[in-house]
């Protein structure tokens, strides 16, 4: 099964070049600000594109889908998940939007307790997990040099351990890693200059 990986994309879709695959993922910062536009423009570009299966989730950039409940609709080209999980082909996703606060950006929680509560909900059999922001320690650090992940989203894949964690978030932590069975992939589509240079990372699983 080859999944594409693409993220924090913020409305620059249009200029990513998405190779094919089976299974294409978006793991949030869709939008500049979660516009209707945004949104409606993003999934127009999601129906043009030929993979059978798509997923997409949040981040912090798209405030609608936090504050409005039916913005969810208006992703009509793919299968939107909010802390919740869909099967295809036999693979079990989860998706999730949260990440630690961030001055006062969407889908913010504090670290400990309220993102536990989060983590907690991952079905244990979960093969592919999305979520917006990085596992502390992998993929997470920023320019300045600081490490900015989530320590409790890292105990819950250690827990889970699925085959495959894409998030995005911090864009200068593009690229993979592999750590105790699990395939980590920041997919940043834009470079810490908010320019979309870096390319959908293919996951073969």
């Amino acid at each position: 099964m080859r999944i594409v990986c693409v993220s924090d994309t913020h409305s620059f879709h249009d200029r990513v070049d998405v190779p094919d695959g089976d299974i294409l993922v978006h793991t949030g910062d869709l939008s500049r600000r979660g516009s209707r536009e945004d949104v409606r423009s993003f999934d127009r570009w999601l129906g043009a594109l030929p993979h059978p299966h798509k997923v997409v989730i949040a981040g912090n950039h798209d405030f609608c889908f936090e504050r409005d409940a039916t913005a969810r609709g208006w992703i009509t080209n793919a299968i939107y998940l909010q802390d919740e999980g869909c099967v295809i082909a036999g693979l079990k996703f989860w998706g999730s939007p949260w990440q630690p606060r961030f001055f006062d950006w969407a889908f913010n929680l504090d670290r400990g307790v309220q993102l536990r509560e989060k983590w907690d909900l991952i079905p244990p059999d979960t093969d592919v997990l999305l979520t917006h922001g990085p596992p502390h320690g992998v993929l997470d650090v920023t320019y300045a040099g600081l490490v900015v992940g989530c320590e409790e989203l890292r105990a819950a894949v250690s827990r889970v351990r699925p085959r495959l964690h894409v998030f995005g978030h911090i864009h200068e932590g593009y690229g993979r890693s592999e750590q105790d069975g699990t395939r980590f992939v920041n997919a940043s589509s834009c470079n810490v200059q908010y320019i979309p240079t870096q390319a959908p990372i293919v996951v073969d699983l």
